[in-house]
């Protein structure tokens, strides 16, 4: 496994992290097990990974809760990622979406986001969190003004609550305020090789700033593992069913071009000895401002597999050629 920083946040975590909405299951996923979850978290730890993912809003709670089971007697060995800004205690904040029956707010407020802390505190079963990133900017109505909410958050970190603070899904002038009004040590968004509009202006950035980048989707929802194939028929309640421009390489005609793509990596993944998904992972860690990939885990086997590609570099002609690859694919589905 390889290791990088946070940025100037003196903390060091995998290359590879592990992402767990779905472990904090829903109305998104289909049922995930909390004692499949553990284990998978367990292999992955077991194999140089130390970045974990979350979010209070996944699962409502219940993704922290598992980590927190899976990290009993492991504190000293993980980085715990955890978020702030979706709320849905009551109507603080501005409407966001209602999502499994539930309205949701985004409020970076301090009032909500001290309430937040303490209670991702008490389901991971810590006294402190590592990065805690804001999952979403804050909007109109109350947008509350960026400077409040990091005076917060700096407060948060003295008081030893938290050691570093991130953003997440936030603009390059957003990013850049945030910036400007205290330590920020991360920016979490989706990036893939089929993906690349962080290219343009938030990769650049983050690398010029010495700001760690958390990238999200990096596998477009096991897309990119190869194992999607043109024979895979999705649920009517799964959102790749229907796939639109958030996930247009989901339809059928666009899931050939990228089998066809993967076909001819073939000889790569016989040279390193790894699988596509391996493959894919090391090659968005290899990017330019790209620092940590977070990959979504349900098995121990997925667990297994996307730990052991933070051991994985590539040599400089193949990065450049599987982008060169990926570019001739189209940037648009």
């Amino acid at each position: 496994m390889q290791y990088r920083p946070l940025g100037t946040s003196g903390i060091e975590a995998s290359i590879v992290g592990l992402g767990t909405w779905v472990t904090g299951g829903g109305d998104t996923w289909d049922g995930p097990d909390d004692n499949e979850s553990v284990k998978a978290i367990h292999a992955a730890l077991d194999r140089g990974i130390t970045l974990i993912d979350t979010a209070p809003s996944y699962g409502w709670g219940h993704s922290e809760e598992v980590v927190g089971k899976a990290i009993q007697g492991r504190r000293d060995q993980v980085v715990i990622a955890t978020k702030c800004g979706i709320w849905w205690e009551d109507d603080r904040g501005s409407f966001n979406s209602n999502k499994d029956g539930r309205d949701t707010y985004i409020s970076l407020r301090p009032d909500t986001i001290t309430i937040e802390v303490e209670n991702s505190l008490k389901r991971l079963g810590v006294d402190y969190i590592d990065l805690l990133q804001c999952h979403r900017p804050a909007k109109d109505p109350e947008n509350t003004p960026i400077p409040e909410t990091m005076a917060c958050l700096m407060d948060l970190k003295d008081q030893g609550k938290i050691r570093a603070v991130g953003v997440s899904n936030v603009s390059l002038e957003q990013l850049e305020a945030y910036r400007a009004a205290g330590d920020l040590a991360s920016d979490q968004f989706r990036y893939s090789m089929i993906f690349r509009n962080p290219e343009a202006d938030i990769l650049p950035y983050c690398a010029e700033n010495n700001i760690a980048t958390l990238t999200y989707m990096s596998l477009e929802q096991g897309l990119l593992t190869g194992k999607v194939g043109m024979d895979r028929v999705f649920k009517e309640d799964d959102f790749r069913k229907n796939a639109g421009e958030w996930l247009p390489w989901f339809k059928l005609e666009n899931r050939q071009r990228l089998l066809d793509l993967f076909a001819g990596w073939a000889d790569l993944t016989e040279k390193y000895s790894c699988t596509l998904a391996q493959l894919v992972i090391a090659w968005t860690a290899a990017q330019p401002g790209a620092t940590h990939v977070l990959c979504g885990t349900r098995t121990v086997e997925q667990g297994i597999e996307n730990a052991e590609a933070g051991a994985l570099e590539l040599d400089p002609d193949n990065i450049q050629r599987i982008r060169d690859d990926a570019i001739a694919l189209g940037d648009s589905a």
